[in-house]
């Protein structure tokens, strides 16, 4: 599948971050103008009725071809990509025939993606392996996932003989900052059910997904000369610290898995007059969600009452629930995803997300909307990596799907 690696490394080369503090749909110039390239492509390669709306989003049609009534199926993936790590000047690289040892990614500032550190890639010995550069991440969340389901199409339409229904795709901005369905036009998009492709290593299907919310907590205090600071100073930074220090130390993301929820404080900028500090909340558990953004809200008010001088607001919003209860309503289309995965010599492992997908919002919003893999790991960072094997073994997935679904 030659198209599918050079579709995914001409894709991670074009810069997509978003613009967390730009209201705009897209966030960021650079989305829409892949989206314009995302939208030419499809129609180069013979999709039917592709449109790209003032948002950003792109929708796009495979017709029916096995001449029958059969439920539309949808797939879904998103085009930015995460705003905590640098995503400027994108170098992938790529390594064939990965010897499962350690792989050298920038050899000038000493930077090693080792099995040692990551065991999962000894597994991929053989493979060929794309990765950074090691100055930014690489960018298959979500890059793979459209590359994927570009490439699945384009396959089924050189190939007539694989009947299918009528097939739908959509590529959506501002993922990453919680936005990507927010102007998702569930009617015109016209599935019955889709899946987004936006999971991690191969096998995994998923179909639970955290409760989150943000939350923003703004410290001011009060700057006074050092040498007269006593009793009159305020230093909003240790307020901020004395804050973070009331939340469970060990429900970190550093110290969890599997089911287990956290608090995450992902960005702090301050200085002793004012301190900024931004956390994300997650719990598959709605009661448990509750009561961690209870225990912030406490947390706050305490610091409040510790520094009567100083002035300490939060401002929490839920950004997406789990799918769970969606899904479960509708499990004929995790039963389908396992059948695919099987045909595709994949067995699946049901988990849960330790994150969100815009399937997530979508499923409540009345899109029936679980996860697939794309086979990357690490995302967000600059060990971020993916085999090309894992990425044909998702084409193949999404194929089976569109052929026996229905069946």
């Amino acid at each position: 599948m030659h198209n599918l690696l050079d579709r995914f490394l001409g894709y991670v080369r074009i810069e997509t971050r978003p613009d967390d503090n730009n209201t705009s749909s897209p966030s960021s110039i650079s989305q829409m103008l892949f989206a314009e390239r995302l939208a030419e492509e499809l129609e180069k390669i013979g999709m039917h009725e592709v449109t790209l709306d003032g948002n950003g989003y792109i929708m796009a049609t495979l017709p029916a071809n096995n001449g029958a009534e059969t439920p539309v199926i949808g797939f879904i993936a998103h085009m930015d990509t995460s705003p905590e790590a640098p995503s400027a000047g994108i170098n992938p690289l790529v390594h064939d025939n990965y010897d499962g040892k350690d792989i050298v990614l920038n050899t000038g500032r000493n930077i090693i993606l080792s099995p040692t550190d990551f065991p999962e890639l000894s597994s991929y010995t053989g493979q060929t392996i794309i990765t950074t550069d090691g100055t930014t991440l690489l960018g298959a969340d979500d890059k793979a996932g459209i590359a994927e389901i570009v490439t699945a199409c384009e396959q089924m339409i050189a190939n007539p003989s694989l009947r299918h229904g009528r097939i739908r795709v959509a590529f959506t901005p501002d993922e990453e900052i919680g936005r990507g369905a927010d102007n998702f036009n569930v009617r015109r998009f016209g599935a019955d059910y889709a899946y987004t492709l936006d999971g991690g290593g191969i096998s995994e299907l998923e179909y639970e997904n955290f409760n989150a919310a943000a939350a923003t907590v703004e410290v001011k205090g009060r700057s006074v000369h050092p040498g007269t600071a006593k009793d009159a100073m305020i230093n909003s930074i240790m307020v901020a610290g004395h804050l973070d220090s009331l939340l469970p130390q060990r429900e970190r993301p550093e110290f969890t898995e599997g089911y287990e929820g956290f608090f995450h404080l992902y960005d702090i900028r301050g200085s002793v007059e004012e301190t900024l500090m931004k956390y994300i909340i997650r719990d598959h558990d709605p009661v448990k969600f509750s009561e961690r953004k209870k225990h912030l809200n406490e947390a706050v008010a305490e610091t409040g009452r510790r520094f009567p001088g100083a002035s300490v607001r939060v401002v929490m919003k839920d950004q997406y629930f789990n799918m769970k209860e969606i899904i479960e309503a509708n499990y004929h289309i995790i039963e389908a995803a396992v059948k695919a995965y099987r045909m595709a010599g994949v067995e699946p492992v049901i988990k849960p997300v330790r994150g969100g997908t815009d399937g997530a919002r979508l499923s409540f919003m009345g899109l029936p909307c679980p996860n697939l893999f794309t086979g990357g790991h690490n995302y967000h960072g600059r060990f971020e990596y993916i085999p090309l094997q894992s990425m044909e073994k998702a084409v193949e997935v999404i194929i089976n799907l569109c052929i026996s679904v229905n069946k």
